[in-house]
């Protein structure tokens, strides 16, 4: 296979054979993509890579632990990467060992399916794939206006939720939600129960990556309702979006 370069969504220019064979995944929505589009491809994944259920795959330790040692053994033409989920340190110290590394950038609906795209179509050679698709159409069209306030929490003691520019944020708003921290300063902001604990405030409760459950969670509200639902829904991006309006629609506002 002779070499071609193209340029990650960092433009980061990546030298690689067209199309590459052996794929290693350090992002668990793109192992999920990887493993519903092209299986034979996913040659090795991260521990928190929990889609497919029976993903069976040489496992690299974390997202943020990656071995690196175990992901050269594999022999990969190709690590997938992203900006948020990996560390750069880690990016370059396998760019150092002579790897190719892609690095997704992703921080809206569109840019998730933007960024899938080019994957699947520019350097994996597979076309669009069917879920990619209907997630577009799902997704792709105009921004309602919000009718319901939210708050999305993503962990408790202490308590954090989503903030400002994040994919978390954009799909919220893209169900006609408005989250009531879209305007502080940090993306993941830490915040007193009380910025949460709101009247005509929704308080979102995910599985991930704090397991909020119906006897850890609510209890802690007495002013704002709160909804439990799947984090993967909510967080991941790739075939999980394919129904995740349906389902989170159903899960906030019953």
């Amino acid at each position: 296979m002779t070499p071609v370069t193209l340029v990650d969504d960092l433009a980061y220019a990546v030298s690689l054979p067209v199309p590459p064979q052996r794929v290693v995944s350090l992002v668990p929505s793109i192992t999920e993509a990887l493993a519903t589009t092209c299986p034979e491809r996913l040659v090795g994944a991260t521990d928190w890579c929990t889609h497919p259920g029976d993903l069976a795959v040489p496992r690299v330790r974390g997202t943020k632990n990656p071995d690196l040692r175990a992901v050269t053994a594999l022999q990969p033409d190709l690590v997938v990467a992203n900006k948020e989920e990996n560390r750069e340190l880690d990016v370059r110290r396998l760019r150092e060992a002579g790897v190719a590394v892609w690095v997704t950038d992703i921080e809206t609906v569109p840019s998730a399916l933007d960024s899938l795209g080019r994957l699947f179509r520019d350097v994996l050679e597979v076309g669009t794939p069917e879920w990619l698709s209907a997630a577009d159409d799902e997704w792709g069209g105009a921004q309602p206006e919000p009718s319901l306030d939210v708050a999305v929490a993503i962990w408790r003691d202490p308590w954090m939720a989503v903030g400002r520019d994040t994919f978390t944020g954009d799909l919220v708003a893209r169900l006609g939600w408005r989250n009531v921290l879209a305007d502080v300063a940090d993306r993941y902001p830490h915040v007193d129960l009380d910025d949460l604990d709101r009247e005509g405030v929704t308080v979102v409760l995910p599985d991930e990556p704090y397991v909020f459950t119906a006897e850890d969670g609510p209890e802690a509200f007495s002013h704002a309702r709160t909804a439990l639902v799947s984090g993967r829904l909510l967080t991941w991006y790739g075939p999980s979006l394919v129904g995740a309006r349906q389902a989170l629609t159903a899960a906030v506002t019953a």
